[in-house]
C-alpha cells in the first residue's frame, strides 16, 4: 500500500451503503438489538459528500449500495420527500452516482415506480452492446469508467416478494421458492434450520433470475476476451464468508459458480449486512467486500470509503467504521 501512495491512481470512486434516512427519532432494529440513527444518516452522508468533494483525487463516481431511505417512510407517507432530501445531498457533489436497489427501496416503491425514478441509474450504462440492461424490468447494467475496468451493477431483488403485485406470476414464483425453505408465518423471520445457510430465505432478501444470470455470463465472457478487470456491485452479498447467512442472496451459489468460471472478476462489493465483512477467495483471486451501514453508525463516527484503482490493485481508504483494505489483483 505504501508504494501506491507514491503513484497516481487511474481513477477513484466512493462507496456508501444503507443510509436508510427517515425524518423520525432514533429507534431499534427489527430484532430490537441495534440502535438506528435515522436523522443522523443524512448528516453522515453530507460529511461523506464533503470529504469526496474536497479530496485531491476527487471520485469519478459514487456507488450507493442500496437502502437509500428507510421503509418507515412508507408508513408515514414520506417516501418521496425523504428520497428527495437524500438525492439533493448527493447532487450537491456534482458526481455521477450509481444507485443499487435494496429491500428498503422496494418497501417504499414498486419495481415499476423505481424503473421510472431517479434511482434507475441504468441510463449511465455503456453504449456498447454488452452495456445494455439485462432486461426491461431488471436493474442490471455495466459501465466502463476507465479502459480495461468494467463495473456491473446487479439487481439482487430480480426474484423477490417485494415491489411486485401479489397476484402476479413473479410474486407467486418467489413465494413458492421461499416457502420451500421457510415455514414461518412471518417470512421476515429466518427459518430455524440445521443448515445455517438456509437463513437467507427471508422476505428481506431476494435473488437473481435466470435471465439476469445468463446476461451476466455473457458480459463476463466478453470481459474475459478483452482481459478486463470486472467489479460486481450488488445490495446483497454472495459469499458466505463475507457476511452472515441471513444476509445472503437466495441463489448466491449460482452467482458464485458464474464468478468462478470467469478470470475477469476481481471484486464483489455489497451492502445489506450492517456490520460489514470481507473475504478474499484466494482460490480465484476475488475480493468480497461488504460495506458497514450508515444507519447504525452513531454520531461522531461515519461509514463510507474511497477506493483508488491502480493497474495491480484497488485500495480502500475507509472512514469511521470502515477499515482500510488493500485489494490486490491476482
Amino acid at each position: 500500500m505504501d508504494d501506491c501512495c507514491e503513484r497516481e491512481p487511474l481513477f477513484t470512486f466512493g462507496v456508501i451503503a444503507d443510509i436508510q434516512y427517515a425524518d423520525i427519532d432514533d429507534a431499534f432494529n427489527f430484532t430490537q438489538t441495534r440502535r438506528r440513527f435515522y436523522r443522523n444518516s443524512l448528516r453522515l452522508l453530507k460529511e461523506a459528500r464533503e470529504t469526496w468533494c474536497q479530496s485531491p483525487a476527487r471520485p469519478n463516481f459514487i456507488l450507493q449500495l442500496g437502502d437509500i431511505i428507510d421503509g418507515f417512510n412508507k408508513r408515514h407517507g414520506a417516501s418521496i420527500v425523504a428520497l428527495d432530501r437524500v438525492l439533493e445531498e448527493f447532487s450537491l457533489g456534482s458526481m455521477e452516482v450509481h444507485h443499487v436497489w435494496g429491500n428498503h427501496e422496494l418497501y417504499n416503491f414498486s419495481r415499476r415506480e423505481l424503473l421510472c425514478s431517479r434511482l434507475n441509474s441504468s441510463v449511465l450504462a455503456d453504449g456498447r452492446c454488452d452495456g445494455r440492461r439485462a432486461g426491461e424490468d431488471i436493474n442490471a447494467y455495466s459501465f466502463t469508467p476507465f479502459p480495461g475496468f468494467t463495473f456491473v451493477v446487479l439487481d439482487a431483488f430480480d426474484v423477490s416478494l417485494l415491489g411486485v403485485e401479489e397476484d402476479g406470476l413473479r410474486y407467486h414464483r418467489a413465494l413458492s421458492l421461499i416457502k420451500q425453505h421457510n415455514s414461518n408465518e412471518d417470512l421476515n423471520c429466518p427459518p430455524v434450520q440445521l443448515d445455517d445457510l438456509k437463513q437467507r430465505f427471508t422476505m428481506y432478501n431476494g435473488g437473481f433470475s435466470e435471465t439476469q444470470l445468463d446476461w451476466l455470463n455473457d458480459v463476463l465472457s466478453s470481459a474475459d476476451k478483452k482481459q478486463e478487470k470486472v467489479s460486481l456491485i450488488s445490495h446483497l452479498p454472495v459469499h458466505p464468508r463475507s457476511t452472515v447467512p441471513s444476509c445472503l442472496a437466495w441463489n448466491f451459489d449460482e452467482l458464485l459458480s458464474i464468478i468462478q468460471c470467469h478470470s475477469s472478476v476481481v471484486c464483489f462489493i455489497a451492502g445489506h449486512d450492517h456490520d460489514g465483512g470481507y473475504y478474499w477467495d484466494k482460490s480465484i483471486g476475488v475480493h468480497h467486500l461488504t460495506l458497514e451501514a450508515i444507519i447504525e453508525t452513531p454520531p461522531g463516527s461515519n461509514a463510507f470509503g474511497t477506493i483508488s484503482v491502480y493497474e495491480d490493485r484497488m485500495v480502500l481508504k475507509g472512514n469511521g467504521r470502515i477499515p482500510d483494505i488493500d485489494l490486490v489483483f491476482p
